[in-house]
């Protein structure tokens, strides 16, 4: 592997980098993450700038190893339990903090998907019914007969059998086979690096990375494989380079790295944080598309909707009725900001399209390292209330499960 300069970068920090120390393709491969809003390439005086957006993990470029570092809403000691829980799989046993390798997140996926694998070698990989043609010396199976006939001219020392065995060579253990070298190409600590290769041979592996992703994306769960899933959301977000199906927008271009998109994390978490404390008090989320969605029409081009993160549907004090609540996730620095106008506007269209006129409620969720906290913002017009909206900041230094009680007692406080 040739030597490459290391570069570390918090969240939305940038740093110069000369014209030599990227290649063209680099470059290309850089402009096509910014087109995705990874990160900023601009050129500069002595060469380039290269900011990190809302993206933590790394890249390894031809000429530069990137690790973007977490510095924004989640420390590094705590950000494998926040992904865990986006993710709904179990926190990994093996998760350390961000700063024991030189890779952090990266290392840290790569053991959890290891501690995954080695939980299902000691329990036995799964086997199932696998059909195969071959050429044997004596019968086994089914003996093909027009083969026999067309390609052996009735010789009888070899014969074409079609079989039907139990094998281990199925998806559930080839999609993990391909995560597994996947993570070894990118752990740079020696003892993981060590283990990852004394396992990745145990797994058969899919023949491109592209039919581990397909096959995951088909993927559909039994009491049979149940005990694969956890395994599987490693190895998706390892294949995407970050990107996992039904949390994060994944694109293709990974450069060769592990990056994890922040805000798309945040609006996960969000959902989960928001649908547990809704659950508690009887509520249940409600689909904002298709013939509930707030859609604007008659404008140039395609008709444009607005679609909060989260639609809650509570029970208000007449059992007989119940309210609609749009919930809303903000990657943004509102513990130490005012909420944007441009929020502002988009929470009271959420208020006027979906809850009642008597309690035009809605609410903003976003990090707060430190502690949780509540605030209200009230908008007044000349005609009366227009809505209320209540944010709440999530302490990210906390385990994520001890956050839905607490945002339960400020919702049943703010409809009551």
């Amino acid at each position: 592997m040739p030597d490459r300069t290391e570069l570390r970068l918090g969240e939305y920090e940038s740093a110069p980098l000369g014209f030599e120390q990227l290649t063209p393709r680099d470059v290309d491969r850089l402009r096509a993450l910014q087109a995705h809003g990874r990160l900023t390439l601009s050129p500069d005086r002595n060469g380039w700038r290269l900011k990190v957006d809302g993206t933590v993990g790394v890249l390894v470029l031809d000429r530069v190893r990137l690790v973007a570092e977490p510095k924004f809403a989640i420390p590094g000691e705590q950000l494998m339990s926040w992904l865990a829980y986006a993710l709904g799989t179990p926190v990994p046993v093996t998760s350390r903090r961000w700063t024991t390798g030189p890779e952090g997140y990266a290392d840290l996926v790569a053991a959890a998907l290891l501690e995954q694998c080695e939980k299902l070698l000691r329990e036995g990989l799964r086997r199932d019914y696998v059909r195969r043609q071959s050429l044997e010396p004596v019968l086994r199976g089914r003996l093909d007969v027009a083969a026999q006939a067309t390609r052996r001219y009735g010789q009888l020392d070899q014969l074409h059998v079609r079989t039907f065995d139990r094998e281990a060579d199925i998806w559930d253990n080839r999609v993990l086979g391909s995560a597994l070298k996947a993570a070894l190409g990118l752990a740079t600590g020696s003892d993981l690096a060590r283990d990852l290769h004394g396992i990745v041979g145990a797994f058969p592996s899919a023949p491109t990375p592209a039919a581990a992703l397909r096959a995951l994306d088909r993927a559909h769960y039994t009491r049979l494989n149940a005990r694969y899933r956890a395994a599987h959301t490693w190895a998706r977000l390892l294949l995407r380079g970050g990107g996992v199906t039904d949390l994060l927008t994944d694109h293709g271009h990974t450069a060769d790295g592990l990056l994890l998109a922040m805000p798309a994390l945040w609006e996960a978490v969000v959902r989960r944080l928001a649908t547990e404390a809704g659950a508690l008090n009887g509520g249940l989320p409600e689909t904002s598309s298709g013939r509930t969605a707030i859609t604007v029409r008659g404008d140039l081009g395609n008709n444009s909707t607005f679609r909060p993160d989260l639609l809650l549907s509570l029970p208000r004090r007449d059992a007989a009725r119940r309210t609609l609540l749009p919930v809303d996730a903000k990657y943004k620095r509102y513990d130490r900001h005012g909420i944007s106008s441009a929020d502002i506007h988009q929470l009271l269209t959420y208020s006027v399209g979906y809850a009642p006129t008597d309690a035009p409620n809605s609410v903003i969720i976003h990090p707060q390292p430190g502690g949780h906290r509540h605030r209200r913002l009230q908008v007044d017009g000349p005609q009366g209330r227009l809505g209320i909206i209540d944010v709440l900041g999530i302490d990210t230094r906390a385990l994520p499960e001890e956050s839905p009680a607490w945002i339960r007692s400020v919702l049943l406080q703010a409809l009551s």
